[in-house]
């Protein structure tokens, strides 16, 4: 019993590891937005790209993660998946190099082809491992793993990549041509150790997970789990409580992307300077980590999960309406410890930033609570269902495009009236829609 207690615990913490990695390289895109947008000169829809290349990968590889992992089982799709993050990771070498922005663009959605396939191993995983009626306990100590990486990783990279982020774009003004060549360059070449760093630990933990004491769990046989409701149907298509989730999942992708990896740049854009607007995506991240542990202590005892998710939406359209409502130039100060440096910081924060970084709260619970509701009584068709809800991860890539385009034209406090709608379909699948079972 003992034994496997201890190695119950050893491979929670292993994946507890994975989850961590996801959020770190995936929100590392928060502080690579405005990176990218000085070193390769780009518009907000430019370098809006980035997420867009990150998570259209998801799309692409949502089915053939499922058929990878047939083949490869678990352990050996982890192993995979972080193999071909690592050749993502180091296809930014020749991209820095070069200073070519479509070439980071193909080092992001490779990274994103991989985090894919280890995402797919990793989150039916950490549900099989345990017993079932523990596994949304499981699920939530993930969420904050990833989370809490989340907040860890733009201050990190940017530490390295945009220290002297003000300064530079102010010396950047008296250059000429050939200066400015010259200076965009350096900075372009500030990822490469970064990088180098996170190829060399990914390849390594490929290397670990291929022979650490991980038990290699089947997934659960086919069984006849059809109800009356899904043996009538002929096509994944005539479930529109599925359909109307994935649409949710759409949204929900986008909202959460256009908080986390817009707001450095929408502080930078209303004054705010890279030092201090370097911290904001850890913001939106902590805001997350809040709302999952308020889900772990309220729901079910005092909220439903269909009420939670209703709430959620309401309250993206509050936080949303006061970020575009407050004066821009509206703030207040606080301070806190840098973790980087150990020194003391004083933030200035404008009161739109705070309602944005709010979005981080009324986005935390949405994923749990439409998962479930989503591919209820799917029967035989829960697996592509599942892969369905998983390509909903294309928000994350085309809405952010949206609000990049929208920043560019009507100005990026404006720009956040996209997430308006997109909260309202999250309340109307929380009331209505994953009720509908017949068109």
């Amino acid at each position: 019993m003992a034994t496997n207690t201890k190695n119950y615990i050893l491979s929670i913490t292993i994946i507890g590891l994975f989850f961590f990695i996801f959020g770190f390289v995936t929100w590392l895109n928060g502080i690579l937005i405005p990176y990218l947008k000085i070193a390769c000169r780009l518009s907000d829809f430019q370098a809006l790209f980035v997420a867009f290349a990150f998570y259209i990968s998801y799309t692409f590889m949502a089915l053939p993660s499922s058929w990878i992992l047939k083949k490869t089982g678990f352990k050996n799709g982890m192993m995979t998946g972080l193999w071909v993050m690592a050749l993502g990771t180091l296809i930014f070498i020749p991209a820095a190099m070069t200073r070519t922005y479509s070439i980071f663009l193909l080092g992001l959605f490779i990274l994103g082809t991989g985090l894919a396939i280890l995402q797919t191993a990793s989150n039916p995983y950490i549900t099989i491992l345990g017993p079932r009626e523990s596994a949304a306990r499981r699920i939530s100590i993930m969420g904050i793993c990833n989370k809490l990486a989340g907040a860890i990783a733009p201050l990190i990279l940017a530490y390295f990549i945009l220290h002297d982020g003000d300064s530079l774009l102010t010396s950047l003004e008296g250059m000429n041509l050939e200066e400015q060549n010259l200076a965009l360059d350096d900075l372009a070449r500030r990822v490469i150790n970064p990088y180098l760093v996170m190829t060399g630990v990914l390849f390594l933990l490929g290397l670990f997970i291929r022979y650490a004491p991980l038990p290699e769990i089947e997934s659960e046989q086919d069984r006849d789990t059809d109800t009356n409701y899904s043996a009538s149907k002929s096509s994944i298509l005539q479930f529109p409580h599925l359909i109307l989730g994935v649409v949710t999942i759409f949204f929900y992708v986008g909202v959460e992307v256009i908080a986390g990896d817009t707001i450095i740049r929408y502080g930078n854009a209303i004054g705010v300077p890279l030092e201090s607007a370097k911290y904001y995506t850890s913001l939106v991240l902590l805001a997350m980590i809040l709302g999952y542990i308020i889900g772990i202590i309220t729901i079910p005892r005092l909220i439903s999960q269909k009420s939670a998710l209703a709430w959620s939406g309401i309250f993206g359209i509050i936080f949303t309406i006061m970020a575009i409502g407050v004066p821009a130039d509206a703030r207040f100060s606080f301070q806190f410890i840098d973790m980087m440096t150990f020194e003391g910081v004083t933030l200035n924060l404008p009161y739109s930033v705070l309602f944005i970084s709010l979005l981080g709260l009324a986005n935390a619970l949405v994923w749990p609570a439409v998962w479930p509701l989503a591919i209820h009584d799917l029967g035989k068709f829960i697996k592509t269902g599942s892969a369905l809800l998983i390509m909903g991860i294309a928000g994350g890539a085309i809405l952010p495009l949206i609000w990049g385009y929208l920043s560019d034209v009507i100005g990026p406090q404006q720009a956040y009236w996209l997430a308006v709608p997109c909260y309202m379909f999250i309340v109307f699948y929380a009331w209505e829609g994953h009720k509908l079972r017949n068109w």
